[in-house]
Formats: structure tokens, sequence, C-alpha cells
């Protein structure tokens, strides 16, 4: 897909990741529909971006079916928002559940099945979903944000072989630590020791590459982080043990405190 002439709809607009994915974007000639819950935010990114603004709540299922009906000319799709979800799942209520649920995996699923028709029709698109390494390894006290990028992860690999043929690309593009956005940035946590970080530039040049080349899988992560995934798929009660009071823990202790009221 050439992002120059086309019309992308990218859903978490207004975060610090969702913000370098539009301004590149719009950089390179692309026609954007900007999404997020804040309005205030994402009518100011839409103003000097020369955008348009939908304000929705992904939690909701009648405002994410009211946004791809608004992005329904959309020719590359990026879902990008994620809610916060980590903690002991027994501190989270049942709401709590259904919206990091709706949120992180529900909203995805269904706008790629509400908007990939039509490019089908038209024989060119590219939906990419934007997942995380958390998609490949699991970490204490993310059992529900894990659950979702998992499954993301899933229905991203699968639909991609689905929609072989069709002119229609699918990918998934999981970044790791991301300095300046994502949790740390927003919580304050100290980072792992010896942990490193990417940027948001090295995740947006991720997400250019996967519609570019109609990429399956990409991986923002530096070499270490990607091999030690790999490892921790494969062998998840070897990961568990290492990870076991090393200062992964401290950090995700930290966060889950930060991000408590963000549920």
């Amino acid at each position: 897909m050439r992002i120059a002439g086309s019309t992308v709809l990218l859903t978490g607009a207004v975060g610090g990741l969702g913000q370098a994915i539009a301004r590149d974007l719009a950089a390179r000639g692309a026609g954007l529909i900007l999404s997020g819950c804040r309005a205030d935010a994402l009518e100011a990114l839409a103003g000097e971006l020369g955008a348009r603004a939908l304000t929705a709540d992904l939690a909701d299922p009648d405002q994410v079916d009211h946004l791809a009906r608004a992005g329904a000319d959309a020719d590359i799709v990026i879902a990008n928002a994620a809610l916060p979800s980590t903690g002991d799942l027994l501190d989270y209520t049942p709401e709590q559940i259904d919206r990091a649920l709706s949120v992180n995996l529900r909203a995805p699923v269904m706008l790629a099945r509400a908007l990939a028709p039509r490019m089908v029709e038209a024989g060119r698109g590219h939906i990419v979903l934007v997942g995380s390494i958390s998609g490949k390894a699991a970490t204490k006290y993310s059992s529900l944000y894990s659950a979702a990028k998992f499954g993301l992860r899933g229905f991203a690999l699968t639909l991609r072989q689905d929609l072989h043929g069709t002119g229609v690309g699918v990918s998934l593009v999981q970044p790791g630590a991301v300095r300046d956005a994502g949790m740390f940035a927003a919580t304050g946590a100290t980072p792992p020791t010896g942990v490193r970080m990417v940027s948001p530039d090295q995740v947006v040049a991720g997400v250019v590459r996967a519609v570019e080349r109609d990429l399956c899988e990409v991986n923002v992560a530096p070499v270490e982080l990607k091999v030690l995934s790999a490892i921790a798929g494969q062998f998840p009660g070897l990961a568990e043990k290492v990870q076991r009071g090393s200062s992964a823990e401290r950090t995700i202790s930290e966060v889950v405190a930060a991000q408590k009221g963000k549920r």
C-alpha cells in the first residue's frame, strides 16, 4: 500500500504513540481520520494536521459501530488504542474486566470486521493491529493485558491468512517498552535494570514498514528482548522462574499502582 493519497483511520490518536503516528502519516501525504476519547486533545491534533476527528469510547459497542460507519472510506486502519489493564485480576470488577477486553481486543476485531469488506471489494487496503511484546511473553500482574494482546496476535495472523489474495493486507506491530510514550512515560515507573527501550519514532517506522511492505509481524524491540520473548513463548515456565525476584517485579508493581485509577 502507498500511504501518500490513502485515507487512514487511526485509533488512540491522542496518546503519545498515536500522535507520533498521526504526524508521520500526515507528513507522508495521508488523509487522516483520527479517533480518541478526549475530545479537546483530539480536535486540537486534527486541526493541526488537517484531519477529521471522531470522538469515540471504544469500550462502548455502539460508539465502535458509529466509528466504523463514519470512517467507512478508510483505505488503511491502524488500531492503536489501548487501555492500561495491569494488576491482579482479583482486584478488578467485572465491569472493569469487560472494559479492558472491549477496548484492547473487541474494538480492533469489530473495526476490522466492519471495514474489511469495502477494502476487499476495492481490491486494496491494509489493517494494522498494534499489539505488544506482552502478546508473546507473559509477565506478572498482566493477565488481562496479555489476554487481549495474545488474542490480538492470534486474530491478526489468522485474518491475514483469510484475506490473502484479496489485495488487503493485515499486519501486527508489537512494540517493547517505549520511552517518552506508553506505560513508563505515563506512570513514571523505573524500567527494569538493563532493559533497553525503543523510541516512538522506531514504532512509527515499524508501522510504516508494515503497511508499505505488507509485513506479517513487526516486533519493535531491542534484539535481546526479541530473543527473550521468543524463548518465553516456547518455555513459559522457565521465563516465570527467571522473572521471580528480578527488578521486573518491582517495575510491574510501580506500574500497577500508578495505573489503578485508569481502569
